[in-house]
């Protein structure tokens, strides 16, 4: 399984790799380190041809202009192991980008997950996931609390990350806005 991502900014990747080492500090929270790199994630996915996979995503990935995002709060997916996120917050920008992805790389996916669709699709980072417990979450919820989680991000990158063991790696990283860089200089 591939994830398709933006990669977070260097000082927005100190600030939330901060918030995870205070979480594995304070209550043992550490498997949201299985992907050493804060990212927003647009899709999961198994494809059938990787070299294709690249080439469409380099493709969408030079015909966009790096854009901002925004981030607000704190959000959680329920469940027996809850997920504890940062909200990215939609714009026509990252909605247009999604769809953008979908569509260049429906052909090449054997397999989705079913939030990655457009009526489903919720951006966010990641905080704690898979080691989380509904006990856990009133204390956790509560020290995060202390912040505001008003991030301004710029995406600027499309991002395969490749599952190899429990981590999540990079494969390859596409620099957004190369061809629209062309077209004005």
């Amino acid at each position: 399984m591939l994830a398709i991502t933006s990669l977070l900014s260097p000082p927005h990747v100190l600030h939330i790799n901060e918030i995870i080492k205070q979480l594995e500090a304070k209550f043992g929270l550490d498997d949201v380190q299985a992907t050493l790199d804060p990212h927003l994630t647009y899709q999961l996915a198994g494809v059938r041809k990787l070299g294709s996979l690249k080439k469409v995503l380099a493709d969408v990935a030079d015909a966009t202009q790096p854009f901002p995002a925004f981030t607000t709060g704190l959000g959680v997916f329920p469940g027996a192991q809850p997920v504890i996120y940062i909200p990215v917050l939609r714009s026509d920008a990252l909605n247009a980008l999604h769809r953008r992805i979908l569509a260049a790389t429906a052909p090449l996916c054997l397999r989705t997950d079913k939030f990655s669709g457009p009526d489903c699709w919720l951006p966010h980072i990641s905080l704690a996931l898979h080691d989380t417990t509904p006990d856990l979450l009133g204390p956790v919820l509560s020290y995060l609390n202390q912040e505001a989680y008003n991030l301004r991000l710029t995406i600027d990158n499309i991002t395969i990350l490749r599952q190899e063991g429990e981590l999540f790696v990079k494969e390859e990283v596409f620099a957004m806005g190369a061809k629209v860089a062309q077209s004005v200089g």
